[in-house]
Formats: C-alpha cells, structure tokens, sequence
C-alpha cells in the first residue's frame, strides 16, 4: 500500500507544481492515515484469531506440557 502511494504522488506530483498544496499534501494524508488504520484494524483481527484458536484447540503451552507429562510416565 505504501508502493503504491508513493507511485501515485509520484505521478500527481503536477498538482503540486500547479500549487495545489492542501489538495496534493491532503489526499497523501488521508491515505496514509488509512493505511495506519488498517494495519492496527488487520493486527486486532489477527490477535483475536489467534486468541480464539487457542481457546478451542490449546496454545501451544498445553501441548508441550502434556509432551513432559508423557514422557515423564514412560521413560525410554
């Protein structure tokens, strides 16, 4: 996202030799603020994907602890 809005000022940067400042410096801003929006909206989304797959099949922590539990009953 980030690419892509470099390439788009890049191309719109007439607008800013025209002087249309607040137009070319606010349709920059607006985009980089939605890409900071939806980087924290997707990074919540991930935690609580992963915070409910841990609920229903166990983290990581429980497997490893019923691994030492069986091995500590059957020694090899």
């Amino acid at each position: 996202m980030l690419c892509y809005l470099a390439v788009m000022a890049y191309i719109s940067r007439q607008r800013l030799a025209d002087g249309e400042y607040l137009y070319y410096f606010g349709v920059i801003g607006i985009s980089l603020g939605i890409i900071v929006l939806l980087y924290f909206v997707l990074k919540k989304k991930e935690r609580l994907r992963q915070e409910r797959e841990e609920r229903q099949y166990g983290g990581y922590e429980d497997q490893k602890d019923s691994t030492d539990e069986s091995s500590a009953e059957n020694p090899e």
